[in-house]
């Protein structure tokens, strides 16, 4: 274990933490700026999970950094068991949130009539979408109509 690079208690663990703690709060950051991510279960999912992320990381850079400076890596079997469960388990999430979070992207994108709100649609590229599908929709119900009446 002492030559396994990123192992707890070692530079590069630390490392990995701290830009994992950046990665997450970013996301979070944009997540709640971004968009009305309360309209979409699958955008809660994403920040509730890097909610639960960001201090598991911070935690465990905290422990790494403690380790580093007192130059003893972590070894006790209990400890270790508590980390890799918590990261199988966070990273596990994360996955699936991440994955919720981009069909949901793609359903709005591609999507033939207007099923985002207003001010998600003013913001990002699902508003030209949206007004040209709504467009399209539009002129096939007017010329069905027109047929109709005819």
């Amino acid at each position: 274990m002492d030559g396994l690079p990123g192992s707890v208690g070692t530079s590069a663990s630390f490392s990995l933490r701290l830009g994992q703690t950046m990665f997450s709060s970013a996301s979070l950051l944009f997540m709640s700026l971004g968009v009305e991510f309360y309209s979409y279960t699958a955008f809660c999912y994403l920040v509730t999970i890097m909610g639960l992320v960001i201090p598991w990381s911070f935690t465990l850079a905290l422990v790494d950094g403690y380790s580093v400076l007192v130059k003893c890596p972590i070894r006790q079997p209990g400890i270790l068991l508590i980390i890799v469960v918590g990261d199988w388990v966070l990273s596990t999430l994360t996955l699936a949130a991440a994955c919720s979070t981009a069909s949901v992207v793609d359903l709005l994108l591609n999507t033939h009539g207007s099923f985002c709100p207003p001010k998600l649609c003013s913001r990002s590229k699902v508003h030209l979408e949206c007004n040209e599908s709504h467009a399209q929709l539009h002129s096939r119900y007017t010329k069905s109509t027109d047929k109709i009446n005819s």
